[in-house]
C-alpha cells in the first residue's frame, strides 16, 4: 500500500530525523515523490539515495521483484538534481553520507583545511578531492609565516598540512596549528586523516585521541563541522567512532568515502538555495502511448518552425521537379529522400550536401534512387526535400524530448552532429523547468567551450538559447499535437 513516496513524506515532517537513506529500486508516483522530496528540502532534511537498476540486467530484475519501473540513470538523476537529492553508488558511500549528515550536519560551501600527520595522506586527499568539487584553498603568504612558525622545521606549509609526527599527540602545540590553518584558508569545514591502531597494538592511541580532542576544539572554536576519516574503513574502531561522536566529530570510514559525504553535502546546500529559490512548477505524469508515428523530416520541420524554432528554406518535391526547387532556392542546396523507412538517411544513403547546380541535383537523384534501393527497395520513394545549405554553426547541439510513462516530459541537450553518440556530451533534464535550469545545463557540457568562444571564435549568448529552448519545450507540452518524441540532430548554434 506504501511507496518510498510515502514514507518520505512522512520523516521530512518528523523533528527528530536529521537525514533520510533511501534505497531505491523503483518508484511508484514521480510526481508524489518530487513532492516529498522538496517538502524535506524545505524543512533543511537531506534526502540520500542509491539508485540500484540502472544496467540492462538491474532494470529487469528491478522490474520482476518490485512490479514497478525502474526507469533510466538519466531520468532518475534528473530527478534528483531537480529535488536536491543526494545520488552515490554504493552502500557504504551512503551510509558514510548520512553519518557525516547526522553527526555534524551541512555546510555551506566547498573550501576544507585539511590535515594528517604523513605526506602520503595528505596527497591521496589532494588528488581524489580535485576531481569531485571539495577545494583545498592555497595559504595566504601572511598567513603561512605564522603557521611556519608553528610547525617543526621539516613541515612543508600547505593545504592539505602535513603536520608531521614530531609535534604528533602534544594538543598544546597541534591545536594552534589546526585553529591557524582553519582560519588562514577561510574554510567551510575540517578534516583530519587519522588511522587507529587495532587491539593489542594501541599502547599509542593516546596520542591519537588527543590530536582528535585538539582537532574538535578548534573546529568548534570556528563554528566548523569537522570530520575524522581513516585511510581504510577498519581502521577506526567502534570505541574510537564513539569517542569522535562524543566530540561532535563525525568519524568517517574511509578517505574517499569522507570527502564524497564533505563534496556532496556542499552541493546540497547549493542545490537548496538554488531550488527553493526557484520553484520549479510540479511534474505532472506521463502515459503510455500506443504504437509510435515517425514524422518525415519535411513535416517533422514544419512542426518545429511553427514552434518558433529557425528552420532552412525548403521545398519537398517529386524527383523531376527537384532541379527546378534548387534553382528556386539558390545554391548550394542539400538533397534528401523523405519516406516512412527512412528515418536514419544518411545510414540509407539518403542524403547528399554541397550540390551547387541543377544538373548537379539532377544525378544526385538518380544516385541516391540508386544507394536506397540497393539497401532496402520497399524504402525508395519519390518524395525529396531540397534545402539550402546553412554556413558552419559555432557549434552543433543535440535537442531531444520524449514522453516518458513515469517522469512525464524530459528534455536532452547536448553536443550534437554525427559524434553525438561517440562524445555522449548530454544532461537530461525533467520538464517544466525554466530558462535558468536549461542554462545551467548548456554551461555544464563539453560543447559549453566552443559555445563560450574557443580560440578567438565568436562566443554564443547562453542566455538566448536558453530562453528560445524554453520556449520550444513550453510549445511542445501544450501541442495539441500530444508528441512523444521531438529530436533535433543538430540543433546549428
Amino acid at each position: 500500500m506504501l511507496g518510498l513516496e510515502d514514507y518520505v513524506d512522512f520523516f521530512a515532517g518528523d523533528d527528530a530525523v536529521r537525514a533520510i537513506g533511501l534505497h531505491i529500486e523503483g518508484l511508484q508516483e514521480i510526481p508524489k515523490f518530487e513532492r516529498a522530496a522538496l517538502k524535506a528540502l524545505a524543512r533543511g532534511t537531506p534526502v540520500v539515495a542509491l539508485k540500484t537498476g540502472t544496467s540492462a540486467i538491474g532494470g529487469a530484475l528491478t522490474i520482476s521483484h518490485t512490479g514497478s519501473l525502474s526507469g533510466s540513470r538519466e531520468l532518475y538523476q534528473a530527478l534528483f538534481e531537480r529535488t536536491g537529492v543526494i545520488s552515490v553508488t554504493n552502500p557504504a558511500q551512503m551510509l558514510e553520507t548520512l553519518k557525516y549528515l547526522c553527526v555534524v550536519g551541512a555546510h555551506k560551501g566547498p573550501n576544507v583545511a585539511g590535515f594528517t600527520c604523513s605526506g602520503g595522506s595528505a596527497t591521496m586527499l589532494a588528488d581524489h578531492a580535485e576531481g569531485i568539487g571539495p577545494k583545498f584553498p592555497a595559504i595566504a603568504p601572511d598567513a603561512s609565516a605564522g603557521l611556519k612558525a608553528l610547525l617543526p622545521s621539516i613541515a612543508t606549509v600547505s593545504n592539505p598540512l602535513d603536520y608531521t609526527t614530531p609535534i604528533w599527540g602534544q594538543p598544546e602545540r597541534t591545536k594552534p596549528v589546526f585553529a591557524t590553518m582553519m582560519r588562514a584558508v577561510g574554510a567551510d569545514s575540517a578534516l583530519l586523516v587519522q588511522d587507529y591502531p587495532l587491539a593489542g597494538l594501541d599502547g599509542s592511541k593516546v596520542f591519537y585521541q588527543n590530536d582528535a580532542a585538539a582537532f574538535a576544539e578548534a573546529a568548534k572554536d570556528h563554528d566548523l563541522p569537522a570530520a575524522i576519516c581513516a585511510t581504510l574503513p577498519e581502521n577506526l574502531d567502534a570505541g574510537t567512532r564513539e569517542f569522535l561522536i562524543d566530540q561532535g566529530v563525525a568519524p568517517m570510514q574511509g578517505l574517499h568515502e569522507a570527502l564524497n559525504a564533505i563534496a556532496s553535502t556542499a552541493d546540497w546546500t547549493a542545490a537548496r538555495d538554488r531550488i527553493l529559490g526557484s520553484c520549479p512548477a510540479p511534474l505532472k505524469p506521463g502515459r503510455s502511448g500506443g504504437p509510435l508515428e515517425i514524422m518525415t523530416e519535411d513535416a517533422g520541420k514544419a512542426c518545429v518552425k511553427a514552434a518558433g524554432l529557425p528552420v532552412p528554406e525548403g521545398r519537398c518535391v517529386p524527383a523531376t521537379e527537384a532541379p527546378y526547387a534548387a534553382d528556386a532556392i539558390g545554391y548550394p542546396v542539400v538533397l534528401k529522400m523523405m519516406g516512412p523507412k527512412l528515418s536514419h538517411k544518411t545510414e540509407m544513403g539518403a542524403v547528399i550536401v554541397g550540390l551547387d547546380s541543377s544538373a548537379a541535383v539532377a544525378r544526385a537523384v538518380q544516385t541516391m534512387q540508386a544507394r536506397v534501393g540497393a539497401r532496402d527497395p520497399e524504402a525508395v520513394t519519390d518524395r525529396f526535400l531540397v534545402e539550402a545549405m546553412s554556413p558552419k554553426p559555432l557549434a552543433e547541439l543535440l535537442v531531444g524530448l520524449r514522453r516518458d510513462p513515469q517522469f512525464g516530459y524530459a528534455l536532452t541537450i547536448g553536443s550534437g552532429g554525427i559524434l553525438v553518440e561517440l562524445v555522449g556530451d548530454t544532461r537530461t533534464l525533467l520538464l517544466p523547468c525554466g530558462p535558468g535550469e536549461i542554462e545551467a545545463a548548456l554551461a555544464s557540457l563539453k560543447v559549453a567551450r566552443l559555445l563560450a568562444g574557443y580560440r578567438g571564435s565568436d562566443a554564443a549568448d547562453l542566455g538566448q538559447i536558453a530562453s528560445i529552448l524554453h520556449d520550444f519545450c513550453t510549445t511542445v507540452l501544450t501541442s495539441d499535437a500530444g508528441f512523444d518524441e521531438v529530436e533535433i540532430n543538430p540543433l546549428f548554434i
